[in-house]
């Protein structure tokens, strides 16, 4: 097991009923942004009910953060912070409001041009430098509730990067697994592969003695690969809402990357056919993934076959026999989530050309060896992108 340090000051508030307890997490005489997206809280009633708990606060709101936010949005929000002097923000959406009011509390005070936190990647750690926030949960997937990292999107150079920092963990975050109630099948689809395959980037990777890590990782993927169906036709049971829920945050707030290795390079590719082609970010996820398995199968295929024995109970005589049916139980359980796997289901554009521009933006970055073991080069790029088809 490797060196590593765990810090995760989140106040995590999880359960029914749970956003009346707003005033005893903010303090009283606070000048608040309340941020939200499209405006999906005025059908479910949550935001009434923060509205009544926060009843003696001012507030102003900012609405209209985009499913990937907008660098061009946020900068909105961040004008109007400094001109109103609001000194807490109020993340109320998923993971896109609640990362782009990562963004958002990084920019505010930031001396320079903010493009340059993004295409610096740069950790964010002075907690003075940033404004305070705090989270309402409505869409369980990506962990922001609990982790201090973000994505963005420059709408103007179609670029979709990540940045974060410890001065970037929210304050506190409401967790209530029944807003899910409301949400279309698509987004709860979308929300457990996220998670599902956040835990597989920074499990597939390849054997190690961090045992622990493990065992978390591979009951995460259990509980979802057992519930993912079932709470997509049936929100409302808790049981399953709940147990959805933790899955999601358990996936990436940190505790299963510690001490392991870990990849990425699945998100990366993605985020550039998010960019590129406006595909949900969890679909291109579905779409990469398990081709990025297949070209990388001889560095990996150990971690396959621990997997497929683990996760789904998956039997054969050699290793390479059993990396290669998890590689196809997982497509199996992505067609069983709603998911497409080809990039041809989502585009009609050549694929050549999009690998030609994904290795090329890649190169210009100098992300020239990515993954677990750095062997992922603008060739294997290249081959991941043309075998998505």
């Amino acid at each position: 097991m490797t060196n590593f340090e765990l810090y995760n000051p989140t106040n995590y508030v999880f359960g029914k009923g749970q956003i009346t307890k707003l005033p005893d997490l903010i303090a009283k005489g606070k000048k608040i942004l309340l941020a939200y997206g499209g405006g999906s809280i005025f059908k479910n009633g949550i935001y009434d009910q923060v509205k009544t708990a926060l009843t003696g606060y001012e507030i102003v709101e900012f609405g209209g953060i985009e499913p990937n936010p907008r660098y061009e949005t946020l900068m909105k929000a961040v004008q109007i912070i400094k001109d109103q002097n609001i000194d807490f923000i109020l993340a109320v959406g998923g993971g896109s409001v609640i990362d782009g009011v990562k963004f958002i509390s990084a920019a505010v005070k930031f001396e320079g041009e903010p493009k340059e936190i993004l295409h610096k990647r740069l950790l964010i750690k002075d907690l003075s430098q940033v404004i305070p926030f705090g989270t309402v949960l409505t869409l369980p997937a990506t962990g922001s509730e609990m982790n201090s990292g973000a994505v963005i999107t420059i709408n103007e150079s179609q670029e979709k990067l990540s940045f974060g920092g410890s001065a970037l963990f929210p304050q506190f975050s409401i967790c209530d697994p029944t807003v899910i109630e409301s949400l279309p099948k698509k987004q709860i689809q979308n929300g457990i592969v996220d998670a599902y395959t956040h835990v597989l980037e920074q499990y597939l990777t390849y054997p190690h003695d961090a045992l622990l890590q493990d065992r978390i990782a591979e009951s995460i993927l259990q509980t979802l690969v057992e519930i993912g169906p079932s709470v997509v036709e049936n929100p409302s049971d808790y049981k399953l809402a709940s147990n959805y829920m933790w899955c999601a945050t358990m996936a990436l707030n940190g505790l299963i990357q510690k001490g392991v290795p870990s990849d990425w390079a699945t998100h990366m590719i993605g985020h550039e056919l998010t960019a590129l082609y406006e595909i949900d970010h969890a679909r291109t996820l579905a779409i990469i993934g398990p081709n990025l398995y297949r070209v990388m199968f001889e560095t990996k295929k150990d971690k396959l076959a621990q997997y497929g024995e683990r996760v789904f109970g998956i039997t054969g005589n050699t290793i390479e026999d059993k990396a290669e049916k998890a590689i196809e139980k997982t497509v199996e359980f992505l067609h069983e989530m709603g998911m497409q796997t080809k990039l041809s289901e989502n585009t009609s554009d050549n694929y050549t050309e999009t690998a030609d521009f994904i290795v090329k933006r890649f190169e210009e970055r100098g992300w020239k060896a990515l993954g677990e073991k750095q062997n992922i080069t603008p060739e294997k790029v290249r081959a991941i992108v043309e075998m998505s088809y």
